[in-house]
């Protein structure tokens, strides 16, 4: 599970993260709204945790610009505002919870269970493009046009639903380290050449269509050559 936490206290931004990777969530960190809604618009998160007082745009416009977008990543709010006014203009907003601060680890924790539970029902467990089919509970990636099927380490499959997210999208070397490694990472370059050759050899394996074509200086970007 990938959680956004986009809050604006440094402090306390560190303690949810601490608390969300203690309990084997993947993280990534923001601390204005202008960043938050930039990543959570990539729509590769299982849950956004979204403060309202914000810099740069506050948590309602971000909700309400990711919803416009029609990005359905569960929303909650977790906010110092508790009165009822800003409870149900956040809900309304498209917000799928809202907590209030101070909260309880516990409780945060559940709710965070609640929302990715009710996400698993309704969203498909494979991605499909072109003639390949990756499923994301067994990390298995296979081709429709032979039997072959190829299991993606968890890097592997995380570029690679990221290039499933955005197809025929150039996506650029810094975006995948940061969507994939973490903005705070020391991956490079070579760390993602290494990994889209790992996935181009795999994807051959299965004898797929599909390629990851490079674009010097700009990025990569998964193409069908049937399109």
């Amino acid at each position: 599970m990938r959680i956004l936490v986009i809050e604006d206290n440094k402090s306390l931004n560190d303690a949810i993260t601490e608390i969300l990777k203690a309990e084997k969530y993947q993280v990534d960190s923001v601390y204005d709204g202008r960043d938050g809604y930039a990543f959570g618009r990539e729509g590769i998160y299982d849950c956004i945790i979204l403060d309202i007082m914000l810099p740069h745009i506050n948590g309602y416009e971000v909700c309400k610009m990711l919803r416009n977008e029609k990005i359905s990543t569960p929303i909650l709010i977790l906010s110092a505002k508790d009165s009822v006014q800003s409870k149900v203009q956040g809900l309304d907003l498209g917000a799928d919870d809202y907590m209030t601060k101070p909260f309880s680890t516990s409780e945060l924790l559940a709710r965070l269970r609640s929302l990715t539970r009710r996400r698993g029902e309704v969203v498909m467990n494979e991605m499909v493009y072109g003639d390949i089919v990756y499923c994301k509970e067994t990390a298995d990636l296979s081709c429709k046009n032979s039997s072959n099927t190829v299991r993606l380490s968890f890097k592997e499959s995380e570029i690679l639903k990221l290039f499933l997210t955005k197809p025929n999208v150039i996506i650029s070397k810094d975006e995948i380290i940061t969507k994939v490694w973490g903005y705070d990472s020391d991956a490079g370059d070579s760390n993602v050449e290494t990994y889209i050759s790992f996935i181009r050899k795999k994807l051959s394996f299965v004898g797929s269509r599909v390629e990851i074509i490079s674009h010097k200086k700009l990025g990569y970007r998964l193409e069908d050559k049937n399109d």
